[in-house]
């Protein structure tokens, strides 16, 4: 079977939203243009690693290029997308394996996304070997989503993605454990119930 590619080069829009309600809600990148929408969905702390390793790619950039990248230091506000995302949502994959890269001629950073694949190995070599032959094969694979973005648009995606996660439920004063809105049992109160 051939690789499905969804390619945006670059995206009208690129942004990380949830669906559902603090404590049940399902994390998904969205991207789209020129009339088509890509969803995939992943979990929560995939968003948070991808905004954290976002920033940390751009402040390298900047920091190699001598401050020459066009990649600002913080994300520009003309660029912010605090808009929900686009229905219908619809999920093309979960995610299980993300990359990210600077392509220095174009000045763009890459954000890839492929489906999360399960493998039948024997040991921890044939694993490691069957993982390997995955990321390597180009034309049959799972699908893949393939993001190009400008400096100011991984800003900005970054900053809302943290956003985003952390938006969730607060956390408890005394264990950072999150806080349920019918309450919750705080292994510092040895099993208490805490009102929210």
């Amino acid at each position: 079977m051939s690789r499905q590619v969804f390619l945006y080069d670059p995206p009208d829009r690129f942004v990380a939203g949830t669906v559902g309600l603090p404590g049940r809600r399902t994390f998904f990148l969205q991207a789209s243009s020129v009339g088509r929408t890509t969803s995939v969905a992943l979990e929560k702390t995939q968003v948070a690693a991808l905004a954290e390793r976002i920033d940390e790619l751009l402040d390298e950039v900047v920091r190699r290029t001598g401050g020459n990248a066009p990649v600002p230091a913080v994300a520009p506000a003309d660029v912010a997308d605090t808009a929900p995302l686009d229905a219908p949502v619809e999920e093309e994959f979960r995610v299980g394996t993300m990359a990210l890269a600077w392509d220095g001629e174009e000045q763009r950073m890459i954000v890839e996304a492929q489906a999360l694949v399960e493998l039948d190995a024997d040991s921890e070599e044939d694993l490691a070997e069957a993982e390997e032959r995955l990321l390597q094969d180009e034309e049959n694979g799972p699908p893949m989503l393939r993001v190009r973005l400008t400096g100011a648009q991984a800003r900005a995606f970054a900053k809302r993605a943290l956003d985003v996660v952390n938006a969730g439920r607060p956390p408890c004063p005394l264990c950072s454990l999150p806080l349920d809105p019918e309450g919750h049992v705080c292994p510092r109160q040895n099993g208490y119930r805490r009102g929210a």
